[in-house]
């Protein structure tokens, strides 16, 4: 693990000192991703272990999420190279932020987990203060800091807690915990706003609206899953107390994501509408992780994984048109079938993956849920059923919505679209899609 580190640290202190071109850390990234995914192999136990930091089948496959997802941001980010917006910097800050993630996804201890967690949000605040778009970043950005480290706080002195009673702190060693009701919410809490839950999901669309696009696939892709994947680490020292309290968090996730999925089908902001999406996906996945089941938790990850790559290519699917119209809003965005008709296809096939279509991974993992949920209580099955339907619904709204129409008239010209705006696009679809004929991996991870 250590020579991983070692490798982003050189590339930060190289990017710092001006010596590193944009595309050369890009490239540089790929190879990370590709060495790392190598050298280690699908069937690990426990491996790369040292310095308290190691990887198990749970964090390998979020590490390479990470990975993928901050080299094709560098490659998103290419406004930024060209009109020279302190693009230096805005490298060491995305190299940082992949560190902080590299290292919160390999601690094997809790308070090492704690402080990584914690330090991954200051690089992506640092992303919404120095390149969001409006004033309103400032107050998006203190929403984010604001919710995520008060929710934290408690995490920290439960860990404490856990520390003094079991003389360790390492996940692997501590198996289930005497916890009362308190314990059992404070070691929840921070991730469940991290991933969030409804009823504490509101920093989640300010944040993405304000930010950049980088910070918006960032927080899409891996952010959201730092949550996840810290439940999914904590829920077998709690599982007893979970048994009496779960169906609380699990009622007021399914509802809300049924609430949140009317919130998004009358939505005019593109952004803003892929956030609200997302907060809905994460109540399924809150849902089936609750049940403590195994299709629930297989479930839960599997679908982690898939949405961080289709919720990503679509917000940047969603910047490709702010940078041609300079607006979000969806009334000034239609009839885009005119003048990007290649474009179009993109669209297809990402909102189609995020309404769970054959044969994206997404598919996969809400099959699991639904399994797990109705498996855990057939009532369930009424507002799942909900759900799924209008999550189809948003996903065929946002796409016909921009789609077609008639064009807006302030678009004198305009290209239909990069080289490197397909290929962007591509490399979000293909995984998305290819990673279900190894769809083994990532449902018997457990």
């Amino acid at each position: 693990m250590l020579k991983y580190i070692v490798m982003l640290c050189c590339l930060i202190l190289l990017s710092s000192l001006y010596m590193m071109e944009w595309w050369m850390v890009q490239l540089l990234l790929m190879l990370l991703f590709f060495v790392f995914f190598i050298s280690i192999g699908l069937n690990l136990e426990e491996s790369l272990l040292g310095y308290g930091l190691g990887l198990d089948n749970l964090s390998y496959g979020l590490v390479l999420l990470s990975i993928w997802i901050c080299s094709l941001m560098l490659m998103a980010s290419s406004m930024i190279y060209y009109n020279n917006i302190y693009k230096e910097l805005f490298v060491v800050v995305l190299l940082l932020m992949l560190l902080l993630l590299l290292l919160t996804f390999s601690s094997m201890d809790m308070v090492k987990f704690y402080l990584f967690f914690e330090g991954s949000l200051i690089p992506t605040v640092l992303m919404i203060f120095g390149w969001g778009y409006q004033p309103e970043r400032l107050e998006a950005g203190m929403y984010l800091l604001f919710y995520t480290l008060l929710a934290s706080l408690p995490l920290l002195v439960v860990f404490l807690k856990i520390f003094k009673e079991n003389n360790s702190l390492i996940f692997l060693l501590i198996g289930n915990i005497g916890t009362d009701f308190i314990m059992y919410l404070s070691l929840m809490l921070a991730f469940l706003v991290s991933m969030p839950m409804f009823m504490v999901h509101l920093w989640l669309p300010k944040a993405h609206v304000e930010a950049p696009v980088a910070g918006s696939m960032i927080l899409a892709g891996v952010l959201l899953k730092l949550g996840g994947y810290g439940l999914l680490r904590v829920m077998k020292m709690i599982m007893m107390k979970g048994l009496e309290f779960n169906y609380l968090f699990m009622s007021v996730s399914l509802v809300g994501g049924f609430m949140v999925s009317l919130v998004c089908l009358r939505q005019v902001d593109l952004k803003s509408m892929i956030a609200y999406s997302s907060v809905a996906h994460m109540s399924i996945v809150l849902g089936g992780l609750f049940t403590i089941s195994m299709w629930g938790i297989q479930g839960s990850y599997t679908l982690m994984v898939a949405h961080g790559l289709c919720s990503s290519g679509l917000f940047y699917l969603a910047n490709v048109l702010y940078e041609r119209s300079g607006s979000r809003s969806m009334m000034i965005n239609k009839g885009v079938m005119n003048f990007m008709p290649s474009m179009a296809l993109c669209w297809f096939l990402l909102s189609s993956s995020n309404m769970a279509a054959p044969p994206s991974l997404n598919l996969m993992g809400e099959i699991c849920l639904l399994n797990s949920l109705v498996a855990w209580s057939v009532v369930s099955m009424f507002i799942l059923m909900l759900l799924s339907f209008f999550s189809a619904s948003y996903s065929l709204y946002l796409y016909s919505f921009v789609q077609h129409g008639k064009m807006y008239s302030g678009l004198y010209s305009c290209g239909s679209g990069f080289f490197r705006d397909y290929l962007v696009i591509f490399l979000h679809w293909l995984p998305l899609n290819l990673m279900v004929l190894k769809g083994d991996y990532w449902i018997l991870w457990v």
